[in-house]
């Protein structure tokens, strides 16, 4: 019997090698993933354990002495961090010294709305809570502090605790129930559309500036994982950006988008009717089309009811 050896030909060849290379670094990010999975998943065990014992006495005169806020504590730890850890670019390059972190301290910061009390302490018993039982976490955040990462938590009452502890380059300004990943850990994958009353009353008492903001505000809170669109309506409704269904929330398209609410002008009447019907066909065509993220949908009113 014969038999015969068919040689590869080189791109051949390098095709199984580029899909060798391809499937090992796959494997690689699932291992990252299943790691970071883990890391949290863990985390959050920890802190739901130390929830429990957020009412101690223990617990509340512990708290008062021993929290580092991110304006005007002084770390006892403090050390220039190595430009292959971490960079703020605020701070410069790292290739001298690179911002000023403790590694062994967590640091709370509050938004300064919530801040209400002497040396920009909170008022509100919930936020204090939410710091005290917090600080508990401090212990494991430091034992599984890895190197070049930061392990933060950030409660749905504004405080947020964070490891290494640094100074923030403006204080009062964070608040972490505004950022993507604290929107999407509480809502998932969303369809958002976003309806704006641009009639001619709009321009009283600053309410068209309002909309505006609390627009770009929750445009801002979502990720890749949401899509959104935006409506405007006075005589008449219209699609920023076209009359196609909803457009997935990448920063190109965040940015773009943003861009549109800040130049809306006030005029003309109040057609509700025509706002609603543009808000639900634009949801109907997503869902037509298959480009909806399959989860939750919201429709988010922004009018003055004139």
């Amino acid at each position: 019997m014969a038999s015969y050896l068919l040689p590869l030909t080189v791109s051949a060849t390098t095709s199984l090698l580029a899909d060798a290379m391809s499937f090992e670094k796959e494997n690689q990010v699932k291992m990252i993933l299943q790691d970071m999975e883990a890391s949290v998943l863990a985390f959050r065990d920890e802190l739901e354990r130390l929830a429990a014992s957020r009412c101690d006495t223990a617990t509340l005169l512990q708290c008062s002495n021993n929290n580092y806020n991110d304006c005007s504590s002084t770390y006892p730890n403090q050390q220039c961090m190595a430009a292959d850890e971490l960079v703020v670019s605020a701070c410069g390059d790292g290739e001298t010294c690179n911002a000023i972190w403790d590694k062994t301290k967590t640091a709370v910061r509050i938004p300064a709305a919530l801040a209400q009390g002497s040396h920009g302490n909170p008022t509100d018993p919930r936020v204090i809570e939410s710091i005290c039982y917090s600080r508990l976490a401090e212990k494991y955040m430091v034992e599984n502090y890895n190197p070049g990462h930061q392990m933060y938590f950030g409660s749905s009452r504004g405080s947020f605790r964070i490891i290494p502890a640094r100074h923030s380059e403006t204080c009062g300004l964070y608040d972490c129930r505004r950022r993507p990943w604290f929107v999407a850990a509480s809502s998932g994958p969303k369809d958002v559309v976003l309806v704006i009353d641009v009639s001619e009353s709009m321009n009283d008492y600053a309410r068209m500036y309002t909309a505006k903001e609390a627009a770009i505000t929750v445009v801002d809170t979502l990720t890749v994982a949401d899509r959104f669109a935006i409506i405007t309506f006075s005589n008449e409704a219209t699609q920023i950006g076209g009359q196609g269904g909803l457009i997935r929330a990448t920063n190109e398209n965040k940015k773009r988008m943003i861009e549109e609410i800040k130049g809306l002008e006030a005029k003309g009447t109040t057609n509700f009717y025509a706002a609603f019907d543009a808000a639900f066909d634009a949801l109907d065509r997503t869902i037509k089309d298959e480009a909806t993220s399959g989860c939750n949908a919201a429709v988010l009113f922004m009018t003055d009811g004139q």
